[in-house]
Formats: C-alpha cells, sequence, structure tokens
C-alpha cells in the first residue's frame, strides 16, 4: 500500500522553532520526525510514500531526494500542495493518483509502536471505508482524587484518562478524495462516515507520542537521549 503523509502545515504552536522549518524536518535524535515515521511504516513493509508538502516544502523535497538520506528501496513522492491548504484540501492533490484502492495514511507529526499490519488486517476484516490507530488520552495535568466534602486523598501527575483520541496511522480507501470539498479537513470526512457506521477503531496500548509543542520535542529528544524512544519504537540511532 501507499503511505500518504500529510507534512505541509506551518506547525504555528511550535513557534519560533518552525519559522524556518517545516516541523516534519525537526530533528528527534539525529534525524528528521518525518524520517523516523516513514522508517517505522518501511519496518512494516510499506517503502512506497506519498509526502503532501506545502510550507517550506522545497526543505522536504531537497531532504528527501538525497539518496544519502533514504533506504535505497524507499519510494518517495512528493506533492506540493500549497502553504496554505487545509488537510483535506491537501488530500484532494491526490485525485487520479489513486484509483479505488485503500492506502495508508499519516500525520507529519506523531510517533508510534503500533503494528500497522494489524491495523491493515482490522480493516480488511470489517470492510470499513477508514480505520484508525486509536490511543488513550493523557491528561496534560495533575488530578487530584477527592470526596464530596473536598477533601483530597490522592495526587495523580498527568495520568491516562479513560477517553480515546485518534492517534492517526490511518488505512483509508481512496473513495474518501472524492468526498472532500474545498475548505474541508479530513475529519470533516471521517464524520460523514461515521455517521454511517464506516469508520473502524484500532485501541493501541503501546506508545503513542506527538510533537505538537516544543515541549513535546523536549520530552521526545530527552526519551532519545535516553535510549528509551528507541526501545519503544524498536529501532536504533538510525544511520543510512
Amino acid at each position: 500500500m501507499k503511505v500518504v503523509i500529510l507534512c505541509g502545515g506551518k506547525g504555528t504552536r511550535m513557534l519560533p522553532t518552525t519559522e524556518e522549518m517545516p516541523k516534519p524536518m525537526i530533528h528527534v535524535g539525529n534525524r528528521p520526525i518525518l524520517w523516523h515515521i516513514m522508517k517505522l511504516y518501511a519496518k512494516n513493509g510499506h517503502k512506497d510514500f506519498i509526502l503532501l508538502t506545502g510550507f517550506k516544502a522545497s526543505l522536504i523535497q531537497e531532504y528527501f531526494s538525497n539518496p544519502q538520506n533514504i533506504e535505497p528501496d524507499w519510494n518517495v513522492t512528493f506533492v506540493d500542495t500549497g502553504v496554505d491548504a487545509t488537510k483535506g484540501e491537501r488530500l484532494m492533490a491526490l485525485k487520479g493518483k489513486l484509483k479505488d484502492e485503500d492506502f495508508l495514511l499519516a500525520y507529519g507529526d506523531d510517533l508510534c509502536n503500533v503494528n500497522i499490519n494489524d491495523v491493515i488486517d482490522v480493516h480488511q476484516r470489517n470492510g470499513k471505508t477508514v480505520t484508525i490507530t486509536t490511543v488513550r488520552l493523557a491528561s496534560p495535568f495533575g488530578v487530584v482524587e477527592m470526596n464530596e466534602d473536598g477533601i483530597i486523598s490522592k495526587f495523580k501527575e498527568k495520568p491516562i484518562l479513560d477517553y480515546w483520541i485518534s492517534g492517526g496511522y490511518i488505512v483509508a480507501n481512496s473513495k474518501i478524495i472524492d468526498m472532500i470539498k474545498p475548505g474541508m479537513d479530513e475529519t470533516d470526512v471521517f464524520e460523514e462516515l461515521a455517521a454511517q457506521g464506516q469508520v473502524q477503531a484500532l485501541k493501541h496500548y503501546g506508545f503513542w507520542k506527538t510533537m505538537n509543542t516544543v515541549k513535546d520535542l523536549q520530552d521526545l529528544n530527552d526519551l532519545w537521549s535516553k535510549g528509551e524512544l528507541q526501545k519503544q519504537l524498536g529501532i536504533e540511532n538510525h544511520e543510512c
């Protein structure tokens, strides 16, 4: 299956880090986070990539066009979708490139140790239009437990909550591309399909972390420096 990666946003929540560098090109350890994402897919046998670029597209294309920065069996295609396009509009650029087929969809800022072939298996067995890897929400704050009188009995530091969110690492049928209209995000289409019972979830209990803020980047690089991120993702200090 082709791996489509959304990597065209401006990453404004990470300013000033992203002022001159697109977020997917920011390094986690010794490689851009986008490279690590592609490596995770390649590890599961999926090496045909379509990068939907936008902001600072030339920097992404320059890096991944250099044979020294990719593995020999990777096939990388670039589609410049414009700086201000929504994620849905970026997917619209795939019209004519995918024909009645399933494809893998990822975001350029999420790291996860889900086995993507398990997601594909769930997708194919259930026959839905979209299958999304879901992860449990981690509270960004500490919480307290208290009784009806307001007496606090326990403090919990940033606990995992009993809510599920989209973790990306999606399998979708290309028919979703025809459902997208200008101005829409991909989630607008997912909501339409959910109302039709056409969205399947795979609950992932393993590692997942996004890079939305400078703090997230610091956390990921702290994990890398300790060797914990490599262990979670089953990767090494990558050198091509």
